[in-house]
Parts: C-alpha cells; structure tokens; sequence
C-alpha cells in the first residue's frame, strides 16, 4: 500500500491482497475525500470484505481500473454469505473507474463443487505484462473440492449510506444480485455495465429495497433475472435510457410475501430498450400482503421480442401451488405510455385482485405487435382492471374496466388493522 496526499494505492505485488484492501480502506477512512485506488491491468483475488463506517470521514472515492476477483474455494465461504463487497454505513461514498467486479457466479449457478480453488499459497496478483484473458490463478499444491453453501452471495451491496454513487465499471457474473442498494438515501449509478449469462439465475442486476431518492441511467443489464427490482420501502426512483437485455426485464416486486405489508410510491421508467426478456415492465406482488404501489410511471419503452411486455401480477407465486388469499397490495395510479416493440406470447396481463382491484390505470399510444405469426398468441387479459384507456391501442386493449371499481370493494390501506 503506497499513500499521498490523500490517495491511497493498492500494493501491486503484495502477497495478500485482502489486507491491502482493508488497510487501503482504514487510511482512508481517517481523511475526507481520501481515494482508494486499485490499479489498472492487475486482478486481485479478495475474499469478502466489507468497507465500514460509520466512523469514516464523508466522500471517499474508491477508483476501481483493475480487475477484483470472487474466491471459488468453498472454505472462504463456509455456510454462505449475503454478500462479497459491501459498504456500509458511509457518506457520499463513489465507486469509479473502468475496472471490473467478477464474481465468477458459474460455478453456483451450476449447484456443484467448486471449481478452480485459491490455495493460500496461490500467485494472488497478476503483473502488469498478463492480460485479463491470460490472468488466471494458477494453484499450487493440490485441488481442492467442495459443497455449494445455500446461500449464494450478492456481488456489490451499499447498506444505511447517503449520497452514493456508482459509474464506469463492471460489474460481471455475481452468484446472485449484482448491485444491491439496502436502506440507502441518495444513490446515483450511470455509465455502468452488468453482464451474466440470461440462463444463470436470480442474478438480477440492480436491487432496490427500502432505498429513496435513486436515479439510474445510461447503463447496460445484462442477466438471468430482473434487470432492475424495486422492492419494499422504496420511493421517488427515477430510471432513464438503459439497455435490458437478456434478463426478467424492469420489476416492481415481489411484495408482500408471507402477509408482510410493503409500499412502493414515486417510480418512473422511461427511455428504456428490452431486447428478448421475459418481461418488460411488471408488477408482482403475493396474495395475502398488504400495503400500496402508487403513483407509477413507465414511458417510452422500446421492446423487442419480449414474451409478456406489460404485467400487473396480483397472484405472483415462485412455488408450485399458493393458497388463495382475500388481501393485497394495493394498485392505484399506474401509466403506462409509448410502450412499443414486439412480443412473443401476450402484450398485456392484469390479473388483479377480487378484494383489491387496480384502480388508475391508464394506456396512452401502445403499440405492440406480435414478433411473427406461427406463435402461439395470447390476447390481453385483464382481470379487476380499471382505469382509461387515453388513445386506441393496438391491439385493443377492451378488457381494462373503464373508470373506478364500487368503493364498497376495495380494501383501503386505512381500514387495514394489521
């Protein structure tokens, strides 16, 4: 570790890159606006780690232009772990750079042994001459095999920080979530690029939860589950010109699992191009929950062979069979315009609830189109929509219930006495 004037080097050749990281991080905690820098050209092998505050001093940079590689041996992880890197509890705390955040998620996804074990006495820092193709650990001693813990850990995760901001790098095949935001105020991310494999699961890319005040744009999502996930206690998320592509497309929930009471408010997705998803702008939330989506904007979407392009899900269930329940969560003042492309099975599904219909739903210039003929083609499904239909739509859209449900039908959040 080399430190002037406020930047802090990781060492280039030291034989334990975990702790480089983590006095790299104490020095830098100790000086406001210090960054921490990981040099280009160069991987590092890092087991966990986590970059604490809440002591440190506000707007530490980390600049990240190498490469910081997962452990695949099972010993580092033991039962399993939540996450790989996670910072907490800091303020205005900015990851940078062009480098790369690999998590080499394969050998999870696969639910098998471990492959390419990190012995303690494996070369751990590749010199500045070998290229990334070429920067493979080379084992010393023999291999090593291993259980899968069951836990399987996201790549990147911000906890109880304010003003965070993530821009340039990479972020590539985390065992699950890529970049996760968990009770976060103030989060930026633009300029990014998640890649996975569309077959390599709940890997989505960005993960929401109990976070406000976020604004991603100008990024590309690659991965085999949804590219962003808005979850509970999340509101005013702003989400502009990004690319989804493979992946579960651009989701509201799941809420509302196991009775719980979620709420959602302040969302707009805009400016957004799906390319071959499963979905692309969705709604999902559990039977039996409780708690409100409101206040939902999704503008100019562009898709392309997308099965289901607009979703609400009322009824979301990832088990073989749930029980049918009276309660849910809420749906009111959900828009959807210029959503345009093709699809391969259904252009609109709103299966809402018998107890809590969605109210407020408005269509304005959608243009959906089936990608080819020889598909086995759905119509729209509405079940409990209402709303406004603004323009014609194509194809017709004569399932959504125009104007407002009887009010003696819904369950307002007010009368909810759980």
């Amino acid at each position: 570790m080399e430190y002037h004037q406020g930047m802090i080097l990781i060492g280039k050749y030291l034989h334990d890159p975990f702790q480089a990281f983590e006095d790299a991080w104490v020095a830098a905690c100790k000086v406001e606006g210090s960054t921490v820098m990981v040099p280009a050209d160069y991987v590092f092998f890092v087991g966990p780690i986590s970059f604490s505050g809440p002591y440190c001093q506000p707007d530490i940079v980390f600049q990240l232009d190498g490469t910081i590689m997962a452990p695949t041996d099972h010993r580092t992880w033991g039962k399993g772990l939540l996450q790989w890197i996670q910072f907490t509890k800091l303020i205005g705390v900015t990851i940078r750079g062009s480098g790369i955040i690999d998590g080499r998620g394969s050998v999870w996804w696969q639910d098998s042994s471990f492959d390419e074990p990190i012995d303690d006495e494996m070369k751990l820092i590749i010199p500045m001459n070998k290229t990334r193709d070429e920067a493979k650990p080379t084992p010393v001693g023999s291999n090593l095999e291993g259980k899968i813990p069951s836990i399987k850990p996201t790549a990147l995760r911000f906890y109880g920080s304010f003003n965070v901001t993530v821009t340039g790098i990479t972020i590539q095949n985390s065992p699950q979530c890529h970049l996760k935001f968990d009770n976060c105020v103030g989060v930026l991310v633009h300029d990014i690029s998640v890649s996975s494999p569309g077959n390599s699961p709940n890997t989505d890319g960005i993960h929401l939860q109990n976070s406000k005040d976020v604004l991603i744009h100008s990024t590309s999502l690659s991965c085999g589950d949804d590219c962003v996930s808005i979850q509970t206690g999340c509101s005013n998320i702003y989400i502009h010109n990004v690319n989804c592509w493979p992946g579960h497309g651009i989701s509201i929930g799941s809420l509302g699992k196991d009775n719980t009471k979620a709420c959602v408010s302040n969302i707009t997705v805009r400016d957004v191009t799906m390319h071959n998803t499963m979905n692309g702008v969705r709604i999902k939330t559990w039977q039996g929950g409780s708690g409100s989506v409101q206040n939902v904007l999704f503008s100019n979407i562009q898709m392309s062979e997308v099965q289901l392009p607009i979703v609400i899900d009322q009824f979301y269930c990832d088990k073989a069979k749930c029980s049918n329940q009276t309660s849910g969560v809420a749906q009111s003042g959900i828009d959807y315009e210029k959503i345009r492309g093709t699809y391969t099975v259904k252009p609109v599904h709103f299966a809402c609830s018998d107890n809590q219909p969605c109210r407020d739903v408005t269509l304005t210039t959608i243009e959906l189109k089936p990608l080819q003929e020889r598909y086995h083609l759905h119509d729209p499904f509405c079940w409990q929509t209402f709303g406004e239909l603004k323009t014609p739509t194509s194809p017709p859209i004569g399932c959504l219930q125009i104007g407002k449900p009887s009010s003696n039908r819904v369950q307002y959040e007010e009368n909810d006495s759980r």
